[in-house]
């Protein structure tokens, strides 16, 4: 199996170009344009400290990218050379790597809503009230676990180099879905492709807009699997339950903290499953001590004694009526 096991070096990944930090600058401009038409116009699309502080997040992030290169790299080559297929690296194949990628895109976004360990790895992309180009850079620090989502991505035997430059382009297409000022496109594109409309219904904190909308580049999976709905009225931004804070420590980390306090509360292991693999909104520990509450409550009408009753002066007894 690893008779021609191919090393980074072999295949010269440390020299592949690096398509997001190329564009770093032209989606900085674009942020300020953004910014700028927004005070022209005298909306509030942007305040200075949610900016600064997504602003944080993502460059941290990036620095946290570049440390970790070599091992995500490493992972990529050490499940792409344990197949025995491969698909070369020609024009066509970037296609049909791009949709795979996409796919498991879908399905890692949508767990990351419906799991609330995994929510704890994307919170930190939905915890701002405003809607513009700069959410877009609010990344988790911790996001890079949901590698392990697309090693069948790469068990298909797409050439690294292939799945790297998509995966690339992939994240990049997530920048300019992230504003108000992109009304309704054609039809065909909004029903093909997720667009700012569709995306505005994800960042939704709006009962009937939650969990909607997953797709990264192409709505259409959200069409397939019943989880798409168009932009009615205009959505409120956020997460159900405000953080109210600027640090991007707190930002990125809050709900990890708020996971490890409920998991020292478990009482067993089915307890804690449910906390780390839950919804979100389950508040296990809440919803515990609440139905205790309830049977002991319960428990003490019923073994309480019945008040004997009170006879008035004017009241006869039960005898005296007899009589």
């Amino acid at each position: 199996m690893f008779e021609n096991y191919k090393t980074l070096e072999d295949i010269g990944a440390t020299e592949w170009p690096n398509i997001i930090l190329w564009a770093a600058p032209v989606m900085f401009a674009l942020v300020f344009a953004e910014w700028g038409l927004s005070i022209y116009k005298n909306r509030d699309s942007y305040d200075g400290k949610d900016f600064l502080a997504a602003s944080s997040i993502g460059l941290i992030n990036v620095g946290i990218s570049a440390l970790i290169k070599v091992a995500l790299f490493s992972a990529v080559l050490f499940f792409w050379n344990i197949v025995p297929w491969k698909i070369p690296p020609t024009w066509w194949s970037f296609i049909p790597c791009f949709i795979a990628i996409d796919f498991a895109r879908y399905w890692a976004h949508r767990v990351a809503h419906e799991q609330r360990f995994w929510w704890a790895t994307h919170v930190t992309h939905h915890n701002s009230e405003k809607y513009n180009f700069s959410v877009s850079f609010r990344l988790s620090w911790t996001q890079h676990i949901k590698f392990i989502f697309f090693i069948p991505v790469v068990m298909i035997g797409f050439d690294p180099f292939v799945f790297f430059i998509c995966h690339q382009i992939a994240v990049l297409y997530q920048f300019w879905i992230h504003t108000e000022y992109i009304k309704k496109l054609p039809a065909p594109i909004e029903y093909i492709f997720t667009t700012p409309s569709h995306h505005r219904v994800h960042h939704a904190s709006d009962e009937h807009y939650l969990d909607k909308n997953y797709g990264s580049t192409f709505i259409i999976w959200d069409r397939i699997f019943g989880t798409f709905m168009a932009e009615g009225e205009t959505p409120n931004y956020g997460i159900t339950k405000p953080v109210n804070s600027y640090n991007p420590v707190t930002l990125v980390f809050h709900e990890w903290y708020d996971i490890v306090k409920d998991l020292k509360q478990a009482e067993n292991k089915n307890e804690a499953f449910k906390i780390l693999f839950g919804k979100p909104g389950d508040e296990v520990i809440k919803n515990r001590e609440l139905k205790r509450q309830e049977r002991e409550e319960k428990a003490q009408k019923v073994n309480s004694p019945s008040p004997a009753p009170i006879l008035t002066e004017k009241e006869p007894s039960l005898l005296q009526k007899e009589n």
